[in-house]
């Protein structure tokens, strides 16, 4: 009685089981799309398919209007399905619109697109399931590269407190606006230049000893603060430091930019913009940090407080809550950088 109960479970789930079609089974493994541009006008498909999809229901891949089927060379072996087509087309395909169609049922199956131009650009898109239409990127042209980046720029120094408290550590110890400008031209020549050198690949140093040295050149700067000593090579010269360090934080601007991808085609381009739009964020910053700099100081000087301790011990205070709140904060991201050296 045992071994039939056995038997009649076993039939229960065949029937509860059997009836699940294609459609219903979920495929892992993408549809893959390759148009590579081979000469002016002319783009060679390849598509390839999991062998899960029935022959008989094939996506049907459909290129903009303006594009003429110039060849087709198709085969079907045992394990998978593959394509190729060629398509003569008398406009760019950037910016235009790709369909995948399926004759029977959508088989809930993803899509890998990959498309490569002869200028060098290539875009990847990935679509989902239910998705069947993908809009390719439109081309680069300089000027989207320029506002594209230059936005970028201005957003990555807002957002990259490391970078402003070292602008408020050079500020702080400069004093002056001439000293200021001076020491602000210096670093930001200095980031220039290795940040175009990492883009050019002729400098590639590990992007995690790059992060905890930029941490440790605002504990430098922290320090210098805290001390106070005017006769230091720092505080004479503070555009040798700015220089020196401003190396360092290009390649820290470097290791953002490769996170967010260089221009394929307007990489010089995308270098000169980001480096205008960090200048412009830099800018604003430090006229933000002069404002609210003159509002206290406008506001301590009719306070009481000011009359008791003197200027002087005023000042002393607040050189020293400074350096020690950039201390902190910059020593907490050199530990924490540093634990995660791989």
């Amino acid at each position: 009685m045992k071994s039939l109960s056995l038997l009649r479970l076993f039939i229960v789930c065949i029937a509860l089981f059997a009836p699940v079609r294609p459609a219903d089974a979920h495929e892992s493994r993408p549809i893959y799309l390759e148009i590579t541009e081979t000469q002016t006008g002319s783009f060679r498909l390849n598509w390839k398919a999991p062998p899960s999809i029935p022959a008989a229901n094939l996506p049907v891949i459909a290129l903009p209007d303006y594009c003429v089927v110039a060849g087709d060379v198709s085969r079907i072996p045992l394990n998978a399905h593959y394509g190729r087509r060629i398509f003569n087309c008398l406009s760019p395909l950037l910016g235009a619109e790709i369909a995948i169609d399926f004759t029977n049922y959508n088989p809930s199956v993803s899509t890998l697109i990959k498309i490569k131009t002869m200028k060098g650009e290539e875009h990847l898109g990935l679509l989902g399931p239910q998705e069947t239409r993908w809009r390719i990127p439109n081309a680069e042209t300089p000027g989207s590269v320029a506002r594209q980046y230059a936005f970028l720029g201005m957003q990555h120094i807002w957002k990259g407190w490391d970078h402003l408290l070292f602008l408020i550590g050079l500020l702080w110890i400069a004093g002056g606006l001439r000293r200021i400008l001076i020491t602000i031209t210096g670093f930001t020549l200095a980031h220039s230049a290795t940040l175009a050198l990492s883009a050019l690949e002729l400098l590639s140093p590990p992007t995690p000893p790059v992060e905890a040295a930029i941490a440790l050149s605002i504990i430098f700067l922290a320090r210098e603060i805290a001390v106070g000593r005017r006769n230091t090579l720092t505080w004479r010269y503070p555009v040798a430091v700015s220089s020196s360090f401003g190396l360092l934080h290009g390649l820290g601007f470097a290791a953002v930019l490769k996170e967010i991808g260089f221009p394929q085609t307007e990489l010089l381009t995308g270098l000169l913009f980001f480096n205008v739009g960090v200048e412009f964020g830099q800018i604003v910053f430090i006229a933000g940090v002069a404002a609210i700099t003159v509002a206290a100081a406008t506001v301590i000087k009719h306070t009481p407080y000011r009359k008791l301790v003197g200027p002087a011990t005023l000042a002393t205070s607040a050189r020293l809550t400074a350096a020690y709140a950039i201390g902190i904060m910059a020593s907490f991201w050199l530990i924490e950088r540093i634990m995660g050296f791989g």
